[in-house]
């Protein structure tokens, strides 16, 4: 028994250790906490405050339980977040990593034109604003940095998050992905509040809905340097409408 143990052992640390050692090398040890600290939900922006139409559309009954929750969320990260937010963040990492200050006020006020309602422009340059303010209240990020996020007019949120992500060296896969990720969880904490679903309906939601986020990074990546995709009239539609909600608990 103590054999076959200690065999057990040794042929899953030999799965174990090369994984670890292959996701650390040659990186600093510090990237990955960074990462978590960037898609936290304490991340001070207000996150937690925007359903992105999601309230609307459970007042009228167009979400009413677990699985139209989860189409609706699945159809706008597949649509519109990785379609449009997550190559215009990786657009903007290259731009920060080469010191493009042209590039990086371009790209910032494409993003902002691309805003379809006025609660989706608020609410980006309300989460890029107060991260703006956040990283400039950091002594740890370079004054080059800070000066070319306070000479834009308006900061789009994920013009702020890029600057922070390639500050702190992360790649683009994995700055993506937790953008993504960021996104998806407030939307899923925003149906556990408004359907409402149990916890555990919550957690079925990420891990069903996170399956894709691979593939649609890769996507993103891929399309960085062309043309973003935001063609969403369903969320648009739903936007407008809760702007004029009598009752609400979200800010779009």
């Amino acid at each position: 028994m103590a054999a076959r143990q200690r065999q057990k052992f040794i042929a899953w640390a030999d799965i174990i250790i090369p994984t670890e050692r292959a996701m650390t090398a040659g990186r600093n040890p510090l990237t990955l906490m960074r990462l978590l600290q960037l898609a936290s939900p304490t991340l001070p922006v207000g996150a937690f405050s925007y359903s992105q139409g999601l309230e609307w559309c459970v007042e009228h009954g167009r979400i009413r339980d677990a699985a139209s929750a989860a189409a609706w969320i699945g159809d706008v990260l597949r649509f519109s977040v990785s379609g449009c937010e997550a190559p215009a963040l990786v657009a903007m990492m290259r731009a920060w990593r080469v010191g493009d200050r042209a590039r990086i006020g371009q790209l910032n006020e494409r993003f902002i034109a691309m805003r379809e309602t006025a609660e989706l422009r608020a609410e980006t340059l309300q989460m890029g604003h107060s991260l703006m303010r956040l990283l400039c209240d950091l002594a740890e990020i370079p004054t080059e940095t800070k000066q070319i996020l306070r000479d834009c007019e308006e900061i789009a949120f994920p013009a702020a998050w890029s600057a922070a992500a390639q500050h702190w060296n992360l790649s683009e896969r994995m700055a993506t992905e937790a953008y993504l990720w960021s996104w998806l969880e407030n939307q899923v904490m925003a149906a556990i509040k408004l359907v409402p679903l149990g916890q555990t309906a919550g957690q079925q939601m990420l891990l069903q809905l996170s399956l894709p986020i691979p593939a649609l990074v890769k996507e993103a990546m891929a399309n960085a340097d062309g043309d973003w995709q935001n063609f969403t009239p369903g969320l648009a539609h739903a936007s407008s409408q809760h702007e004029t909600q009598y009752t609400r608990l979200f800010r779009s």
